[in-house]
């Protein structure tokens, strides 16, 4: 398994007019056998910076020379509470999943974030800053923060606080921006609201003490006992490149709407879009509002009408032996938000899994694009679903651009027939060209022993070429049964030929 390490060249080609050469080229992340108790719920994600690519898994990271042979930076990946540990913040030394770790373009600086869970019915908000842009410089430290949730998550009628499920990153201009999801742990962790919190990244990145975090809840205020919420997991924009967002520009958020929980509706027709206006010299004029999106109707991935949160449906090879499909986790748009200023105009890109048919659940990658310099607006949309792989479920995707407006999205692929593994697919989206999809990573096995999928996976774009795609997710080199723990994780990279 470990030879895996080796990078791995595959040459494709791209029919578009003319038949250019393209190379992915992919090497091993961290895999369960580098870290102490890992876990089933993955979350692999990570970012490229101008020297290094970083990766996060449950609950540990690692980072990568962006040059072949891509030599780990560290012996071996570091655990998630290292940068608090060293700074003494003691509320952050029991970090949980969902850790995100991103490269901040307009600071060039490393951010790690992640939730930590300190005591019963107790939650901070953990939050690294690197003071350079070189993980490999002897004088790396980090500027840390732990940002206490217990007063913007709200409580059950049992007294319990919400469980801040979820949290998704967007760094803007102005702050950086966190959404969490608010689960009932006395109701089976059911998603009854979420709070959106803008931090204040001008004092956090010069390591001075930051003003207090502003926050806003929908419902609002939040209930005691609140029920099934359907437009949950807000994704913040997140600036891709180098050109900062206009002066004074709003951050907007995007959720999907799930149809309404009435045991008859599968389809939806909408998305949420969120705009967050921040005003830290005067709170009281910061404001967060509502509005709804029209878009080509879906049905989410593996939507279950007895229970919308349930989307496991994905089958593996062994799903016919085992009878264990595994999670799309397509009850919501998945991360990033991205959002690149061409000057001319500015674009947001999200996507998600749909269920192509409303006959067959296999599941494709359904994208938006946002345009507009005001309060943006669908401008295009498609569904990646190869004919040539017809019997595929594709699922668990994210989305970037890069600075002539090409699109990549990376995914999970799986069936009865075919263990999963990782493709991507490109397309350019001012020319409204049709993506082409290529493979990155086999897979050897199957999850057999758990439903989980990750929560997640990212695609970001080099700071420094502005072209080239990074991207990260995880396989199976072999099946895993009964208490083995043994995923496996991929980085890859590439660029559409014609960016230079």
């Amino acid at each position: 398994m470990r030879g895996m390490m080796k990078s791995t060249l595959v040459v494709l080609f791209l029919i578009c007019g003319l038949a250019h050469a393209q190379v992915i080229k992919s090497f091993e992340g961290i895999d369960a056998s580098q870290v102490g108790s890992p876990k089933n719920d993955v979350d692999p994600n990570g970012a490229v910076g101008t020297l290094q690519y970083m990766e996060w898994t449950n609950v540990y990271f690692q980072a990568y020379d962006k040059l072949s042979p891509h030599a780990a930076v560290w012996s071996a990946p570091q655990p998630g509470t290292l940068p608090f540990q060293t700074n003494n913040m003691q509320n952050c030394t029991s970090v949980g999943g969902d850790g995100i770790v991103t490269f901040d373009h307009l600071a060039s600086r490393w951010i790690i974030a992640v939730r930590s869970n300190p005591g019963t019915n107790s939650y901070y908000y953990c939050v690294a800053i690197s003071n350079t842009d070189d993980l490999r410089s002897s004088s790396l430290s980090w500027y840390t923060y732990q940002f206490p949730l217990n007063p913007v998550l709200g409580a059950n009628s049992q007294g319990h606080v919400y469980w801040p499920d979820w949290p998704r990153w967007g760094t803007w201009s102005d702050a950086y921006y966190v959404n969490f999801d608010l689960n009932d742990v006395d109701r089976s962790y059911l998603a009854i609201g979420v709070v959106v919190c803008a931090l204040d990244r001008t004092n956090m990145l010069a390591g001075l003490p930051p003003n207090p975090m502003q926050c806003f809840s929908d419902p609002n205020p939040i209930p005691a006992h609140g029920s099934l919420y359907l437009r949950h997991s807000l994704i913040p924009g997140d600036i891709e490149g180098v050109v900062a967002p206009p002066a004074g520009r709003d951050e907007y958020l995007v959720s999907l709407q799930n149809p309404p929980f009435d045991g008859k509706t599968t389809t939806a027709h909408t998305i949420n879009l969120w705009d967050f206006h921040i005003d830290w010299a005067n709170p009281s004029n910061s404001t967060f509002t509502n509005s709804a999106l029209a878009v080509t109707p879906y049905i989410q991935g593996c939507y279950d009408l007895a229970f919308p949160p349930y989307t496991i449906c994905v089958p593996e090879a062994s799903t016919i032996q085992t009878h264990n499909p595994i999670d799309s986790v397509g009850d919501r748009l998945m991360p990033r938000f991205a959002y690149r200023n061409f000057g001319t105009y500015e674009s947001f890109l999200v996507s998600h899994t749909v269920q192509l048919t409303a006959s067959n659940q296999r599941t494709g990658i359904r994208w938006y694009e946002l345009r507009g310099s005001g309060t943006p607006a669908i401008y295009q949309s498609g569904t990646i679903n190869p004919k040539t792989y017809f019997k595929l479920y594709r699922f668990m995707p994210s989305m970037a651009q890069d600075k002539d407006g090409n699109a990549a999205v990376g995914y999970s692929v799986s069936s009865s027939l075919t263990h999963p593994g990782i493709r991507a697919s490109w397309w350019n989206l001012p020319n409204h060209t049709a993506p082409v999809e290529k493979g990155i990573q086999g897979g050897g096995g199957d999850e057999e022993n758990a439903k989980n999928w990750g929560d997640y996976t990212s695609m970001t774009v080099d700071p420094v070429d502005d072209c080239t795609f990074w991207y990260v997710n995880q396989y199976f080199a072999q099946n895993e049964t009964g208490n083995q723990i043994n995923w496996n994780t991929r980085i890859a990279n590439f660029k559409v030929p014609s960016c230079r």
